[in-house]
Parts: C-alpha cells; sequence; structure tokens
C-alpha cells in the first residue's frame, strides 16, 4: 500500500516492479546484483485516482506512459536494490501528488500604453537607424 495523501492510498496489485542489473558504479558487484528497479503502475485502471487526475498524470509522465495506460518509473541511482525501490516509490508518489493540484486559470492581460509607446519608439529608432546605412550620393 502506498499512501499518497488522506485520501489516496494506491494499492499493491496496481503495482509491480522488476529488478534488473544497473550500469554505473559498483565494481564486481554491478554484474552479479539487480540493484535497478523499473516500477509499473497501471495508472489508466486504478481505482482509486479521480479521472482529472489521470489526465494530468498523463501529460506530467511523458514518455513514461505507455500506450496501455501505465506508468513506468525507472531508478539505479544507489547500489542498493532498497533504496532504489523507496526512490522509484517516491517519484511515483510525487508525480500524483502535482498530478492531483488544479492548475492556476490563467489571467489574460494586455500591455500598458507606456509600454506599447516604448516599444513603438523603440522600433522608429532601429528604423532610423537602418535608414541611414543606404549608399551616400556625392553633389559632384
Amino acid at each position: 500500500m502506498l499512501k499518497i495523501n488522506d485520501d489516496i492510498e494506491i494499492a499493491d496489485w496496481e503495482l509491480s516492479e522488476s529488478f534488473t542489473r544497473a550500469s554505473g558504479p559498483g565494481g564486481q558487484n554491478v554484474n552479479k546484483v539487480s540493484t535497478a528497479v523499473e516500477l509499473r503502475f497501471e495508472a489508466a485502471r486504478s481505482p482509486n485516482l479521480p479521472a482529472h487526475a489521470k489526465n494530468r498524470l498523463r501529460g506530467l509522465a511523458g514518455r513514461k506512459w505507455t500506450k496501455d495506460g501505465a506508468l513506468v518509473i525507472q531508478c539505479d541511482e544507489t547500489r542498493s536494490q532498497a533504496r532504489n525501490r523507496e526512490i522509484a516509490r517516491e517519484r511515483l508518489a510525487e508525480m500524483i501528488r502535482r498530478s492531483l493540484e488544479r492548475p492556476k486559470r490563467r489571467v489574460p492581460t494586455k500591455p500598458t500604453l507606456g509600454s506599447k509607446r516604448r516599444r513603438m519608439d523603440a522600433k522608429t529608432r532601429r528604423g532610423a537607424v537602418k535608414a541611414m546605412r543606404g549608399k551616400v550620393r556625392g553633389d559632384d
């Protein structure tokens, strides 16, 4: 059971873990011990997540979201399998928490009159500089 907040808990059947050999430091240990973890969360089938959170989670996950609606998180940061498991579960919980937050509604604003004038003055000055770059005619 993975606790997200007071209302939402992820059941064990929704999570599956697989372990592989990690790359990176570890000496001979890295060739023998499967420390990297791949945590798979069946998000689309989860009855504990509201629909709006699933939609936001799909956007947050990006390439981690599979075609069948699962979220796959990989972790091979440490040499400890248990610690990698904890890190992967923390990442999943944090991603789900972020998907539960409703984004703020954007309030459209207009540019001020002063900013419009400054922009137009800068364009006029720049145009004048470029106009001075023309050919020089001599009155001979």
